[in-house]
């Protein structure tokens, strides 16, 4: 199972979310340009500040994030981070069925845009054309599979609370202690990664 990001009291303001994106520009001599996409969902940045984290024996936020860092082993290890502004989809579209497929990957939109998300926290609520499922399916992170597929035109979607597989973007991690028991962090960044 993938570990959570650890949801702490002293998050602070401000935190930055960046959608960035991969792509090739060539510019010719006539300054026309020719690009050409990589990625079809984007990798997202996170920078994360902690005004305070305390280390006391009733709340220690400090052991907490830091505990949670050495478990990822910096970098290394994936987590799901729950963004605390985006982190739910409801009555969401998930896909139409076409009588054959069984596997359908769940996804958020965003605006116009529809997005596969990183990963579930928590169960996930299923219809199809509007009925509410309570077998015959399974979801394995953002994957749902349905046991038989849905009818041609079924409408399918979901109820359901995602978090972005990410990764710590440094190696390195650092704390300041500022008064008697608290302590912060100005950086904390997380990076999305694919599955």
């Amino acid at each position: 199972m993938t570990a959570i990001y650890p949801a702490l009291a002293g998050l602070g303001y401000s935190v930055t979310k960046k959608p960035t994106w991969s792509t090739k520009i060539a510019t010719a001599a006539s300054g026309r340009e020719t690009r050409m996409a990589f990625w079809s969902a984007p990798i997202w940045e996170f920078q994360l500040t902690y005004d305070f984290l305390r280390d006391t024996a009733t709340a220690n936020e400090l052991k907490t994030l830091l505990g949670f860092y050495l478990q990822m082993q910096g970098a290394f290890t994936p987590f799901l981070f729950q963004d605390p502004d985006d982190y739910q989809a409801t009555g969401q579209t998930i896909a139409v069925g076409n009588g054959a497929s069984t596997n359908f990957t769940l996804v958020r939109t965003f605006g116009g845009y529809v997005e596969p998300v990183g990963g579930m926290v928590g169960a996930v609520t299923l219809y199809v054309n509007g009925v509410r499922q309570t077998s015959g399916f399974s979801v394995d992170g953002s994957l749902l599979t349905f046991t038989s597929a849905p009818a041609n035109g079924a409408v399918i979607s979901a109820d359901f609370t995602y978090g972005f597989l990410c990764r710590f973007k440094d190696d390195g991690l650092e704390f300041e202690k500022f008064a008697a028991q608290l302590w912060q962090t100005k950086e904390v960044g997380l990076i999305s990664v694919r599955a």
